[in-house]
C-alpha cells in the first residue's frame, strides 16, 4: 500500500498523474471516499496522463469517455445499488475493454470488479485542514 497526502485539488491531481504512469489499456481503478473527497480531481490527473481534458463528473450519465492516447472511461456508480443483468453487461464491456476504467463509488459494484483492479481510497481529515486528503493506493 502507498499513502500520499494532499493539501489541494491540484496536489490530488498531481498524485493521480504520477500514479497513472503505471496504467494502460485494460487497467481498472476503483475509487472510494466520501462526497467531496476529491475522486473527480483524482480522475482529472489520470485523464491528463493520457492527454484527455475536460473531465466532469458523470453523476447523471454513469460514464464519460475521454479520448487520449488511451481512452479513459470515467464511471460514477453512486446511483447503482444492485446492478441488474443488463447493467452488468454494458459495464463489463468497459471493464474488459481496451481503455482505462476509473470508477467512483466502486464499492457499489465491488462484485463486478476484475481481480486486478487497483483500489484507491481518498479520505478527508478536517482537523488537518479543509483541503487535506489522504490517498491510499492498494
Amino acid at each position: 500500500m502507498e499513502i500520499f497526502r494532499s493539501a489541494s485539488p491540484e496536489e490530488t491531481e498531481s498524485v493521480a498523474l504520477r500514479f497513472a504512469e503505471r496504467l494502460g489499456p485494460g487497467s481498472v481503478v476503483a475509487l472510494t471516499g466520501p462526497l467531496g473527497a476529491g475522486k473527480t480531481a483524482f480522475v482529472k490527473g489520470i485523464a491528463a496522463r493520457f492527454g484527455a481534458a475536460s473531465v466532469t463528473s458523470p453523476t447523471y450519465t454513469l460514464v464519460n469517455h475521454y479520448d487520449g492516447s488511451v481512452p479513459v472511461y470515467h464511471f460514477d456508480v453512486y446511483r447503482i445499488e444492485d446492478p441488474d443483468d443488463e447493467t452488468r453487461l454494458w459495464i463489463d464491456e468497459y471493464l474488459f475493454g481496451d481503455g482505462v476504467c476509473v470508477i467512483e463509488w466502486a464499492d457499489n459494484i465491488a462484485d463486478m470488479l476484475p481481480e486486478g483492479a487497483v483500489r484507491v481510497e481518498i479520505s478527508k481529515d478536517p482537523a488537518m485542514g479543509e483541503n487535506f486528503r489522504e490517498i491510499k493506493i492498494c
